[in-house]
């Protein structure tokens, strides 16, 4: 008979120990686990912090029994496997050793603790990976007692922590090192999730690390020290700074793997140690874009990857191809997503690229309560492929990017998403849905018909050049422009705009408009270009984008003093 060992009962090890079953009734099966729960949501914990998620039995997935009882695998619970001999195909546990014919490494990863003088001493503090984790946090951070919560780290794990915490009544201090949080996001992008977590009274810090724990003699921490900063007041502290694979047995058994210990395997998920899968946060696979191994640790993945190396390790074929950094997080009532490459990894790989930034309704105009989604897509200019996007709305953006990265996956480019029979009706979405524009959009991009500038492109150019040497135009009309525009604009609305042309002519500069959102300085732009007026660039996302990436705009009044 053979015998399959797992070692790791988180996420991928239940996959694979139920596909092995199923595809092999005969195969002695034995899943190690060195806690007490196999098969809890670690994602899911944050959403329990709140309330969204009642009970913390709700985050058990799958209970030890029903793996037992149902698919007849051997669950060994707080049984840890301290040593792996891949010559003679024997692993060793606190409690004996054990042959095996196949080998899963399961073991996922860790969280990541920095190095923050008298963290070791200090007793109020958790990281957010694992069940004892929760119920420290349930315990101590949630406890009325606990009023200041502080969080370090301001990923998808830590937004969603700070979110959370607030829903629950705590004050909230989110500490990001980067510049912005969500930094796997182009900076505007996480520049406007800062925004909401401010405006939902967190108080985010960024460009900062803590350096010390202020603790007691009992070990409680009371402030958090950050250099050149005041120090935080705390009753608590959530580390999520990162993780890092467990997978020391291996390494020591000489297994290939990047930079940061995740095993490198194959689309069958075999490791480079004969008879040895692996599967989850453990792992690195394949980038499908750039054909590198990557690290992608997300429960999609994880599932995915243990089902194939449950399948493979029985002796059927089942591949996993790999990933593409798609990714998705709720911040209060908006949704930021992404996938594929963005414009800091484009640079990195040194590939050309054009953008196109588009703000649309989720929803027609007509339609109660209308939203919008931001959205910028990233393709080759040359074969139009589409490279990445990210996007970010209060409806809708979830449809958006999984139909992105099916075309990322699909090789699609920009201009066939005008072509794709997307469903519609007003409760979902526009006649013309805001993927569609962004194609219609891409293809006056392309051909130079109608540039666009950035916000932050702006910006610097603001800064860099007199404002005597551009024109400023926005197209708003006088009301929208007195409320509030950009420094040195001038108002010529739209419907004016043909009245105007002799002007902007004589003033022979170059001419930068912007609207609220892009289309008035779009087609404002189509008018003086065929008017021959053709140093003409419109602002995308107009003055909406500029003020949620957290820019100024100044009244008329106040700026012609």
């Amino acid at each position: 008979m053979k015998r399959i060992i797992i070692i790791g009962g988180l996420s991928a090890g239940p996959s694979a120990a139920a596909k092995a079953r199923r595809e092999d009734e005969n195969a002695e099966i034995i899943m190690f686990e060195k806690g007490s729960n196999i098969s809890y949501a670690t994602c899911g914990m944050p959403y329990a912090f709140s309330g969204i998620i009642e009970n913390r039995e709700d985050l058990i997935v799958v209970e030890s029994d029903l793996m037992q009882n149902r698919f007849n695998i051997d669950v060994k619970l707080n049984e840890e496997i301290l040593n792996i001999d891949t010559a003679n195909k024997i692993v060793y546990s606190n409690k004996g050793d054990y042959a095996y014919d196949k080998l899963i490494m399961a073991t996922g990863a860790s969280s990541v603790v920095p190095p923050i003088k008298n963290i070791h001493i200090a007793t109020n503090w958790s990281t957010c990976r694992s069940m004892p984790d929760f119920d420290k946090i349930m315990k101590e951070g949630l406890a009325t007692s606990s009023k200041n919560i502080t969080i370090i780290g301001g990923g998808l794990i830590g937004i969603e922590v700070a979110e959370n915490l607030k829903l629950a009544g705590k004050n909230v201090t989110l500490i990001e090192g980067a510049n912005e949080v969500l930094s796997m996001w182009q900076p505007k992008f996480g520049s406007i999730a800062e925004k909401i977590l401010i405006e939902k009274d967190i108080n985010v810090i960024t460009s900062s690390f803590v350096s010390e724990f202020n603790v007691d003699k009992n070990g409680k921490i009371s402030k958090v020290i950050i250099k050149g900063k005041e120090a935080i007041e705390t009753d608590f502290v959530i580390v999520s700074v990162g993780i890092k694979p467990n997978t020391d047995l291996l390494l020591k058994q000489g297994a290939k793997h990047i930079k940061n210990g995740a095993l490198i395997v194959n689309e069958f998920m075999e490791t480079s140690i004969k008879d040895v899968y692996a599967a989850g946060d453990n792992v690195a696979i394949k980038n499908l874009q750039t054909n590198e191994y990557g690290y992608f640790p997300l429960g999609t993945h994880s599932n995915k990857a243990g089902r194939a190396a449950g399948a493979n390790a029985v002796g059927s074929e089942t591949i996993f191809k790999g990933a593409y950094n798609t990714a998705i997080v709720q911040v209060f009532d908006y949704t930021f997503a992404r996938t594929g490459m963005n414009a800091k990894a484009l640079k990195a790989q040194n590939l050309p690229f054009k953008k196109v930034l588009t703000i649309v309704g989720a929803t027609p105009g007509y339609y109660p309560n209308k939203k919008e989604i931001v959205s910028e897509i990233y393709f080759n200019p040359t074969t139009k492929e589409i490279y990445g996007a990210e996007l970010v709305g209060e409806v809708g953006v979830d449809k958006r990017i999984d139909v992105l990265s099916t075309a990322i996956y699909a090789k699609l480019k920009i201009s066939d998403l005008a072509q794709l029979d997307l469903a519609y009706a007003p409760p979902y979405s526009p006649a013309k849905d805001p993927l569609v524009v962004s194609s219609f959009v891409s293809e006056n991009i392309v051909n130079e018909k109608c540039p666009q500038i950035s916000v932050e492109d702006l910006e610097v150019f603001m800064n860099e050049t007199d404002a005597s040497n551009y024109l400023l135009i926005d197209t708003r009309t006088q009301e929208e422009y007195e409320a509030g525009t950009l420094v040195n604009a001038i108002n010529i609305p739209i419907d004016d705009i043909r009245s105007q042309i002799e002007f902007i002519k004589k003033e022979a500069k170059p001419v930068i408009l912007i609207c609220r959102s892009g289309l008035r300085a779009f087609i404002v732009q189509l008018i003086l270009a065929n008017n021959n007026i053709k140093e003409v660039a419109n602002v995308a996302g107009g003055i909406k984008l500029w003020q949620l990436c957290n820019k100024t705009v100044t009244k008329p009044k106040e700026m012609f003093v």
